[in-house]
């Protein structure tokens, strides 16, 4: 593993900071850091068929003025060995292994879509690992709607084969002129990485996500009144993978939010 000095992480953008691996149980994860050392990190928690490539340089930048932040491909994803567990439950299990092995006691979560619901088991599990939480475009498991997500994926990505365009204009834009132009900036800013890139999901990761996606929408509620962190709970007006109403499901389930 490399490593580098905090002077060396404050001036590395993301598009730039080196991957490297720790070993974490028998399992390499993949992972990048950037921003002033010594603080509590931002470890972020990445979407559903994400790798560490499809951040936003722009928020990981950002947060990195003023934070340590840390991105990962969690088990079986992009660079990281074994193959993705089918249950939320495991895959926070394997990031709370990961966090321990930088062998960080404390850290703030940034979780986005499938991410969210990882920090969710995160919060649950190791409550005293974990300071506060961003929750974007994410909601409770056992929350109404959750498991349409396979069907909402499966046509986003017919779209996307007809129109010869990446599905992520159909999954994460509006169809709309201000939608399709802030989707073509936000893959231009993906690709301002050049060097070390990752490597994409594998079909196995996507199906075993989704799989995860659809047992947890099918699960029993878990008891979020116990998460007392502070957590910020995000979404837009009109989520197409997640709708704007199970963000604000989340929000009411938890009482710190």
């Amino acid at each position: 593993m490399t490593l580098h000095n905090a002077q060396e992480g404050d001036a590395i953008a993301w598009a730039k900071a080196p991957t490297k691996v720790i070993d974490v149980n028998g399992v390499l994860f993949a992972y990048r850091e950037l921003g002033p050392r010594g603080g509590v990190p931002v470890v972020f928690l990445h979407h559903f068929t994400a790798v560490m490539d499809d951040w936003d340089p722009r928020v990981l930048d950002g947060i990195a003025q003023h934070h340590h932040v840390i991105a990962f491909d969690n088990r079986g994803v992009g660079a990281s060995g074994s193959r993705v567990p089918a249950d939320l439950t495991q895959m926070g299990v394997d990031a709370i292994a990961f966090i321990r092995a930088l062998g960080h006691d404390t850290v703030d979560l940034f979780g986005f879509s499938l991410g969210g619901a990882v920090a969710q088991v995160i919060a649950l599990r190791e409550p005293r690992l974990v300071r506060r939480m961003v929750l974007a475009g994410t909601g409770p498991r056992g929350g109404s709607g959750i498991d349409k997500m396979a069907r909402i994926v499966t046509n986003a990505y017919l779209k996307a084969a007809l129109a010869r365009k990446d599905p992520r204009h159909f999954l994460f834009f509006p169809r709309t002129s201000e939608g399709k132009r802030a989707a073509n900036d936000y893959l231009a800013r993906l690709a301002e990485r050049t060097d070390g890139r990752d490597k994409p999901i594998s079909i196995q990761a996507r199906f075993a996500q989704i799989a995860a996606i659809v047992r947890a929408g099918k699960a029993a509620p878990d008891d979020l009144s116990v998460v007392t962190h502070p957590t910020f709970v995000a979404n837009g007006d009109h989520d197409l993978m997640v709708a704007s109403e199970h963000s604000e499901d989340l929000a009411r389930r938890l009482p710190n939010s």
